[in-house]
């Protein structure tokens, strides 16, 4: 059903009705074939702390409200990383899981991934600018203390391997990924921006819960081969940056707009000529999210969710209204000839790093 136009006045003010609000029910999946249920749409905690609009004071009191609105809203998935601050991202999302949030939440944090690390990772589709790799099983044997401690918790539900270390056999780093789940400090265990080859040489050691991705309507790598095989095999997809790092939702419309000491800063398809090319895609998505009732945002996320049952987006925002336009998005209904033209959108000008 088609979003009310005067609820997306209220949200687009901030103001969203209290009973709309609640009456909108979050869908449920499973955390691939055996794991936990989570709503259909999780949290990314990364940009509360870590790369975007660093100039900007941190407001830990009002990320810890979003998170704390994220799981009202039924967005249980909520996901970190060591990697993010470094440190700190894991730290203020142990505050907010505090005085009994924990047990309404499935939460996820990631290992492998070390900013200013002395290992190289390559700048390629796969990597993220001034970060290197670790993979080593007594790296990931220590780091799963350190995010326990930061977090205050006595297991993690799902424990990613962030990026796989191309100087460390998968076969090592996944094993000792295991050692977490056999010692009681991880429920479940994924990996992050991998080949279907790297998958099935996981599996050969121990089951693969997820495997998080970027998707987006931008970016659609997954869709040739991971994410089929992900589906055959009963593995849920976790969709990180779902809105283009916030480019779908139409907030750029050029460099300057993004905020100093922002990442994206540094992205190719947010310099100035790629960033003004790819404002047709978001002038696209715009004209069919006026013909379906909803918001750019909206739209971008109900696409990724029409890409299986078990693919989750978990995108991230510092702003409750931004929040709860997020999670309407499983109120928005997409025909097939909605999808066939977000489907025939053209690819972005630039690559992803």
């Amino acid at each position: 059903m088609p979003l009310r136009p005067e609820w997306l006045d209220e949200v687009a003010r901030g103001t969203p009705n209290a009973d709309e609000e609640k009456g909108m029910a979050m869908r449920t999946t499973t955390l691939g074939s055996s794991g936990p249920e989570v709503g259909v749409i999780g949290f990314g905690c990364m940009g509360l702390t870590a790369s975007y609009d660093l100039a900007t004071p941190r407001d830990d009191a009002t990320s810890i409200g979003v998170i704390h609105q994220a799981l009202d809203l039924g967005m249980t998935l909520i996901d970190t990383a060591d990697a993010y601050g470094p440190d700190t991202n894991e730290e203020l999302v142990g505050r907010a899981l505090a005085g009994g949030q924990r047990e309404r939440a499935v939460l996820a944090t990631k290992v492998g991934l070390v900013m200013g690390g002395s290992t190289p990772a390559a700048l390629s589709g796969t990597a993220s600018p001034g970060a290197g790799r670790n993979g080593r099983p007594e790296h990931v044997r220590k780091s799963i203390d350190g995010s326990l401690r930061r977090l205050n918790i006595d297991h993690v539900d799902l424990y990613q391997l962030h990026r796989v270390d191309p100087a460390v056999p998968l076969e090592e780093t996944w094993g000792a990924m295991a050692e977490t789940v056999a010692a009681g400090k991880a429920r479940y265990i994924g990996l992050s921006e991998v080949s279907v080859d790297e998958i099935r040489r996981a599996q050969a050691v121990h089951p693969v819960t997820s495997v998080q991705s970027e998707l987006s309507l931008w970016t659609r790598d997954v869709l040739a081969e991971v994410l089929p095989y992900c589906a055959a095999q009963g593995i849920a997809v976790i969709a990180f940056s779902p809105l283009g790092r916030g480019f779908l939702t139409g907030r750029f419309s050029s460099f300057e707009d993004l905020p100093q000491d922002d990442f994206r800063r540094q992205l190719p398809r947010f310099q100035q000529d790629a960033l003004r090319a790819n404002l047709a895609i978001v002038g696209r998505v715009r004209d069919i999210a006026e013909r379906v009732g909803a918001t750019p945002a909206q739209v971008a996320l109900a696409w990724v969710l029409a890409q299986g049952e078990r693919v989750i987006p978990i995108p991230g925002t510092k702003t409750p209204r931004y929040l709860t336009e997020n999670a309407a998005a499983v109120t928005v209904e997409l025909h097939a000839a909605d999808l066939a033209d977000l489907d025939a959108l053209p690819a972005p000008e630039g690559t992803r790093y």
